[in-house]
């Protein structure tokens, strides 16, 4: 899964790629150039389990995140930019609510709400390029010979272009599944899940809590398929600098129970609509991404296809039954592991043991 960081210049999208990649990136190339690199996703529950099992290695799920070049007006539709942003599974936006008198905002002033409006303009306007020039190769079909499927898509599309052309993004609309299908190949901008990182001054770092309202921006949150997490860059960025217990004195005296990073990956993995099982064993104990409706069958998938072919059950136990019993076989005593067939579906923080053939 993909992730890409857009937003207007000088917001501060690189170095919130850096803060969650943890990634070296030479300031001198930062402002155009295109960055990729991974970022752990945080999980308590491997770190409890590891007094369990001791094992050899741990290893958390990933996200990966690009760092996109800066939207500036008319430069979202750039068509290198474009096609990298097609790729992505998700969005970033990253909004300025810092002051920085050596690099003022461009637009005079802070404003989230004008900020998020201006990019989000941008993206509709690509979609409604897509939408017009597919829509005028229809019509054109259409006359040539009816088809029952064309009408379908010319219905879709012609309701898709109302949307934009109220301003309204295309992830804020309900589609069917036979719809999702056709709007697939089209990997329209305003359909991607969209996270809104609010990267604040220092001077707010208390009222992290307080940044969604005092800023106007609570309809925003509300809206489907959209989030909203408010973090201080320049904190962030001299907390990943430290050691854990030196971040954690940091962060407390901010009033921050937190870090923003761990917030933001979180918020991500969850609008991506991902979830975590655990395997557990002394070699490895490990986490592994699925969607949320996984079935037992693909969940073993996402480990190697033999073992989604020759599946013959799923021993689970959830991680806090595992943690309180102290062992598979304690929990088993208790009747806190299950035998699950192919169609079960997995659960965020199920531990797996995959019984299977060959």
């Amino acid at each position: 899964m993909r992730t890409g960081i857009i937003g207007l210049p000088g917001v501060g999208k690189t170095s919130l790629f850096k803060i969650l990649t943890r990634a070296h990136v030479d300031a001198k190339a930062a402002r155009d150039a295109m960055h990729i690199g991974v970022a752990k996703v945080p999980d308590a529950r491997l770190d409890q389990l590891v007094p369990l099992y001791k094992p050899k290695k741990v290893t958390c799920a990933t996200i990966e995140y690009v760092d996109v070049a800066g939207i500036a007006k008319d430069r979202a539709r750039d068509t290198a930019l474009l096609v990298e942003m097609r790729q992505m599974d998700a969005l970033v936006n990253v909004v300025r609510l810092f002051d920085d008198p050596a690099q003022p905002h461009p637009a005079g002033s802070l404003n989230a709400a004008r900020d998020v409006e201006s990019v989000e303009i941008e993206l509709i306007l690509h979609d409604m390029d897509q939408v017009a020039r597919r829509l005028e190769r229809l019509e054109k079909d259409l006359k040539r010979k009816k088809d029952p499927l064309l009408e379908r898509e010319l219905a879709l599309l012609l309701r898709c272009r109302a949307a934009l052309d109220a301003e309204q993004p295309l992830r804020q609309l309900e589609f069917t599944a036979d719809e999702l299908k056709m709007l697939t190949g089209f990997m329209f901008l305003t359909r991607k899940p969209m996270l809104y990182a609010i990267n604040l001054g220092d001077a707010e770092a208390g009222e992290i809590n307080r940044v969604v309202e005092k800023h106007g921006l609570t309809a925003l949150a509300a809206k489907p398929q959209t989030a909203i997490v408010p973090f201080c860059g320049k904190i962030e960025a001299e907390l990943a600098d430290l050691p854990d217990a030196e971040a954690a004195e940091m962060m407390a005296g901010y009033g921050l129970t937190e870090s923003g990073r761990d917030r933001l990956i979180h918020a991500t993995y969850q609008l991506l609509g991902l979830i975590s099982f655990l395997t557990a064993g002394e070699p490895e104990v490990r986490a592994w991404t699925i969607p949320r409706g996984f079935t037992a069958g693909q969940a073993a998938g996402a480990i190697h296809s033999d073992i989604e072919r020759g599946f013959i059950k799923a021993e689970v136990v959830f991680w806090e039954h595992l943690l309180a019993a102290g062992s598979v076989a304690a929990a088993r005593e208790k009747a806190q592991v299950r035998l699950e067939g192919r169609e079960y579906l997995v659960k965020d923080g199920d531990v797996i043991l995959f019984r299977h053939s060959g």
